[in-house]
């Protein structure tokens, strides 16, 4: 890990030195586990005490926190952000070199741009198209005529599969796939066809995909990831669906055919989201929860029920299935009430 002075990342980090520009860093750690020669970050006054207390040589703060801190630190205004920046200074990833191994398969008329790194027993197919300075690490798989830009970061076994389209800084984690067939299925009286899936998934600009998420491509239209979405680990994304600019999608989501999804939403983990439905722009839904109509207007929406003791959800649950019983009492009360007031008058 490189040792850098505080003045060193005030440099490339922006923000307002308070105490000793020279103080030298070695890593980042929690306010819990940092050391003399690492860095942390404080994002609320809640965690104030726990920094007072913190060995960390220098902290990212903001400005509102800073005179309660003896320690020396770099204040900014959104710590958090400004802390992940820190993070790719003090711990770089580690770069495969440039080149392409022995034992990589490369198609001759693939065209790979200059400073690429193509790792051990990765397979580039016929027609593809990798931009410059793009790591393709082991075993990956970039099916015929897919396309991946600038500067792409694929991890170890993630595939691309034909015609797909990936755009500039790309990262997808490892045992992602881009392009799998979508669920098209036609009955005929006694058995399944398959439906061929013949559309591509196109990826914007700054897009990652977590390990082990799936997106399908398009059964006639494209599957569409607009630019800056961020895809956790586990998502199963169906064919044709469009998921708006940056957008962030937690763990084991799924979402079903031709979603659309807008910019700039929050999706909690776990959450399912049935097909062909629209969800606007800003919108935030909760973990666990169960979306079966469009969401037109921006906020949170929940739809999972809170944990309870076991006995009384199961009480509960006894009440809910004699809800529809009690809804037509209450309408037939109403009925009467009404009734009885038309007689005194």
């Amino acid at each position: 890990m490189p040792a850098l002075t505080l003045a060193e990342l005030q440099a490339h980090l922006g923000g307002t030195i308070r105490g000793n520009p020279d103080k030298t860093l070695i890593g980042a750690a929690s306010l819990e586990r940092a050391g003399p020669e690492q860095l942390s970050f404080v994002v609320s006054p809640k965690y104030l005490a726990q920094a007072q207390a913190s060995a960390a040589g220098a902290l990212i703060v903001s400005e509102a926190l800073a005179p309660s801190l003896q320690t020396d630190s770099l204040v900014v205004d959104n710590p958090h952000a400004v802390f992940a920046r820190a993070l790719v200074l003090l711990h770089p990833e580690p770069r495969q070199p440039v080149g392409i191994h022995a034992t990589a398969v490369i198609s001759p008329d693939a065209e790979i741009g200059p400073g690429v790194s193509i790792a051990a027993g990765a397979v580039v197919a016929s027609g593809v198209v990798i931009g410059a300075g793009s790591r393709i690490g082991a075993h990956c798989y970039i099916g015929p005529n897919a396309r991946l830009g600038k500067d792409c970061l694929l991890h170890p076994r993630a595939i691309v599969q034909h015609g797909c389209q990936i755009g500039d800084r790309a990262v997808l984690q490892p045992g992602c796939v881009i392009g799998s067939d979508g669920f098209g299925l036609a009955w005929e009286g006694d058995h399944w066809a398959k439906v061929p899936q013949v559309g591509r998934v196109i990826l914007g600009n700054d897009v990652e995909v977590g390990a082990n998420t799936t997106i399908d491509r398009g059964a006639l239209d494209d599957t569409l990831i607009e630019d800056g979405v961020k895809l956790d680990n586990l998502i199963q994304i169906a064919h044709n669906c469009r998921i708006g600019r940056h957008t962030a999608i937690a763990a084991c989501v799924g979402i079903a055919g031709s979603t659309k999804i807008g910019a700039y939403c929050q999706i909690g983990g776990a959450a399912m989201i049935i097909g062909h439905l629209a969800i606007c722009d800003r919108v935030t839904i909760s973990a666990g929860s169960f979306v079966a109509k469009d969401i037109r207007t921006p906020g949170v929406y929940t739809s999972v029920q809170p944990l309870m003791a076991h006995a009384d959800w199961k009480r509960n649950a006894a009440h809910l299935r004699h809800l529809d019983h009690l809804s037509e009492r209450i309408k037939a009360l109403e009925e009467s009430l009404k009734n009885q007031r038309k007689i005194k008058e």
